[in-house]
């Protein structure tokens, strides 16, 4: 896995990106050591990810199955065009794991956690790539164990 510091956030964008651990899970991402974030087809997610850059930092959720925050990864590569589109319209990043959590932090505790009500996990909860408030990042790393 990528040695970075996962609380030093400064000069980094912050993101939640959802993936169906039946279909891409953590320990997937993981025996890969790098993979390409590709097959989104929402503009307001595909354009959170034209707005990656590479060292930023984003958290790997698992969604249907455990729904939950699993471990930190980062933006290996921007501005990527999206491999399974044949039009060339959509977006890619490519990403590496950085830290699997000590505990995971599930969505039941995100949704009782009142300074968490403004994430994009909570209020477009369809949205497969939201954009992480700070402070939201340092209480979830809190909640995982981290901080």
């Amino acid at each position: 896995m990528t040695k970075i510091n996962i609380t030093d956030t400064t000069g980094r964008n912050l993101w939640l990106m959802k993936s169906e651990p039946d279909v891409y899970g953590w320990d997937d991402l993981v025996a890969e050591g790098e993979g390409t974030w590709d097959g989104v087809r929402n503009h307001l997610a595909a354009r959170n990810l034209r707005t990656m850059q590479a060292g930023d930092l984003a958290f790997f959720y698992h969604s249907n199955i455990g729904v939950e925050v699993v471990g930190v990864i980062v933006i290996s590569e921007g501005g990527l065009t999206d491999p399974t589109d044949p039009e060339g319209k959509w977006a890619a990043v490519k990403v590496k794991p950085v830290e699997k959590l000590p505990q995971t932090v599930t969505l039941k505790q995100i949704k009782a956690t009142p300074e968490l009500q403004e994430m994009d996990l909570i209020r477009l909860s369809r949205l497969s790539v939201g954009a992480v408030r700070p402070v939201e990042w340092n209480l979830i790393l809190r909640m995982a164990g981290v901080l």
